[in-house]
């Protein structure tokens, strides 16, 4: 550990709460340098929804590689980039019926979402966009602006500007929505109009807090009614993660602007994109660039996932049957352990559970990692634990994982019994 502590800034994170040396890892599982092997409920915070190392996306980018494909294409036409979107408008697009234009962005996904926020400005002519309570969107200027965790906006320097925000759903039982009409249609409500509303349908830094479908419903007609657009950012949630492909699509609405990225790529590779009806094609030609923005070795994994885990529900039905598997487990120590756990959060493959504070939180997700699971947690307390495992993961593998976390909970209960009595 001694090169990390001498030479790696103090800004790195995960190590923390992780303090081993991985390397290696298949598919839910990481294995240190000596091959000691963790389950990995925390899948690279969402960009390894397919597994470490997955044969059929390592075959393809192996076998490309092999043949001298292009790596880095700018923005130049290449046959990696043609098969990437044949293959997400053949098998995610055309089936649900959007209509969208893909524009590559640098392979981050706070790049994405400053793309976004841009496009909205740029195309309405308006500056403010409206953001919600617990969100997270990245963390350079313009994301950050419209990210709500202070730990996050305190590292910015300046004052951070150009952003409404408004209570998510559920927050504080306020009615943000019924507050945001009544703000367009008051001239002294101090609110600009807006040129965009951003948010997670499932916010998932900011707890696992999900939004209905009836409430995204509102939503999506107060901005119809107003002509503003309704930006989703789906980094974090999409790609399968909440069940659906897309975290917005069994709420029946269409966002004008999507942005992706972490498991876009299917293989833990850089890679964004915003997806933008194509009315809102405003861009000129190199507007918003990035050197990294034709990252062919990505397009790659990205279309072997989309063709291999897509083109039928086979996987679709995977990830609900494991999803209520995890549901039933969750429930299950909300009975065995009231003392610690308050609620269940999140939906599909995105779920937690919400502890009685950040510090119940903090020692089970480390009684997990003492006992050989990676995971971590969630909420502006981080007071929620947060399971992310790998989509792909075997109902047996989810049972190991599951048993891990139960032990720990049940220990940590054990304590808190103690210290109460």
């Amino acid at each position: 550990m001694d090169i990390f502590d001498k030479k790696e800034s103090n800004v790195k994170s995960y190590c923390n709460s992780f303090p081993v040396v991985f390397s290696r890892a298949k598919g839910c599982w990481l294995y240190t340098e000596n091959n000691e092997r963790y389950i990995d409920f925390l899948s690279g915070a969402g960009s390894l929804n397919y597994g470490h190392n997955n044969d059929q996306l390592k075959d393809a980018l192996l076998n490309y590689i092999s043949q001298d494909g292009v790596t880095n294409g700018l923005d130049m036409y290449t046959e990696a980039k043609k098969a990437f979107l044949t293959a997400f408008n053949t098998h995610i697009l055309s089936p649900r019926e959007l209509d969208y234009k893909v524009q590559f962005t640098g392979p981050t996904g706070t790049n994405a979402v400053e793309a976004a926020m841009k496009l909205a400005r740029k195309v309405t002519g308006r500056n403010n966009i409206v953001t919600f309570t617990n969100g997270f969107h990245g963390c350079t200027l313009g994301a950050l602006s419209a990210t709500g965790n202070q730990h996050h906006r305190g590292g910015s320097g300046i004052p951070l500007s150009g952003t409404t925000r408004l209570p998510f759903e559920d927050y504080a039982g306020i009615d943000g929505l019924k507050l945001f009409e009544a703000m367009l249609v008051d001239n002294s409500s101090g609110i600009d109009l807006p040129a965009a509303v951003l948010l997670e349908v499932v916010q998932g830094e900011g707890g696992l807090n999900v939004a209905s479908n009836t409430w995204l419903k509102r939503l999506s007609a107060i901005c119809q009614k107003h002509d503003i657009l309704l930006i989703v950012d789906d980094i974090q949630a999409g790609c399968g993660r909440t069940g659906t492909f897309f975290s917005f699509e069994p709420s029946g609405i269409t966002p004008d602007i999507v942005t992706l990225s972490k498991s876009i790529s299917g293989y833990g590779l850089p890679m964004a994109i915003v997806l933008l009806k194509p009315e809102l094609d405003k861009w000129s030609p190199g507007e918003h660039n990035g050197t990294f923005r034709g990252n062919n070795h990505a397009f790659v994994t990205a279309t072997k996932a989309i063709t291999t885990y897509w083109g039928d529900h086979d996987f679709q039905h995977h990830i609900h049957q494991r999803t209520d598997q995890i549901s039933q487990v969750i429930q299950s120590a909300l009975v065995q352990f009231p003392n610690i756990l308050v609620r269940s959060k999140g939906r599909g493959m995105m779920q937690g559970i919400e502890c009685a504070s950040g510090d119940i939180a903090g020692k089970i997700a480390q009684t997990c990692f003492q006992n050989n699971m990676v995971i971590e947690t969630a909420g502006p307390e981080d007071e929620v634990i947060k399971f992310f495992c790998p989509l792909t993961i075997t109902e047996s593998e989810l049972q190991q994982g599951l048993h891990i976390f139960l032990s720990a909970a049940e220990q940590v209960s054990q304590t808190y019994t103690r210290k109460a009595s």
